[in-house]
């Protein structure tokens, strides 16, 4: 991995703290996960499970660390895996894919967050259906910022990646 590759991580690991950071205050609404998802798709998946770690600890620092911080890098890296694989088999897919796939992940995310409460021998459905709503909004805020920066950054890496061989 290059020098230049890993910069554009860190610069994109900053974009996602600090959008978590500053939309706090909003129930379950940042653009991590979509920041994942288009950092998986167009610089690989191990770039997403490095992105995943380092958003999950530097925002964590700061808004508290946990059990729920290992569930997080967990599930982060696993949805991250997923675009990575997805933009490295299928490249050329329209953005409206990625926003499905932005909609879904979110549902998931709050899913395996669930599931930090099972182990810490709370029961899990209660856990799980309350939570809903906050995974609908963690799904509704993915596909939103799958959309807006995706054309965006995705302009972005196509000009780098002509001029640093990103891949």
């Amino acid at each position: 991995m290059s020098t230049y590759k890993l910069t554009l991580i860190a610069m994109l690991a900053a974009l996602a703290v600090a959008g978590r950071i500053a939309m706090a205050h909003l129930p379950n609404i940042q653009p991590v996960t979509a920041v994942i998802i288009i950092t998986g798709f167009w610089l690989g998946p191990l770039a997403a499970v490095i992105m995943a770690f380092l958003t999950t600890f530097l925002s964590n620092v700061i808004l508290g660390m946990g059990i729920w911080s290992v569930w997080q890098v967990i599930s982060w890296s696993v949805i991250g895996l997923i675009a990575g694989l997805i933009g490295k088999y299928w490249p050329s897919i329209p953005t409206w894919c990625l926003v499905v796939y932005g909609f879904f992940s979110g549902l998931f995310f709050g899913f395996m967050i669930s599931i930090t409460m099972y182990t810490a021998g709370q029961p899990f459905w209660g856990y799980y259906v309350a939570g809903i709503p906050m995974d609908l909004n963690h799904s509704f805020a993915n596909a939103v910022f799958i959309a807006l920066l995706s054309p965006v950054l995705g302009t972005l890496f196509n000009r780098y990646q002509k001029r640093h061989a990103l891949n």
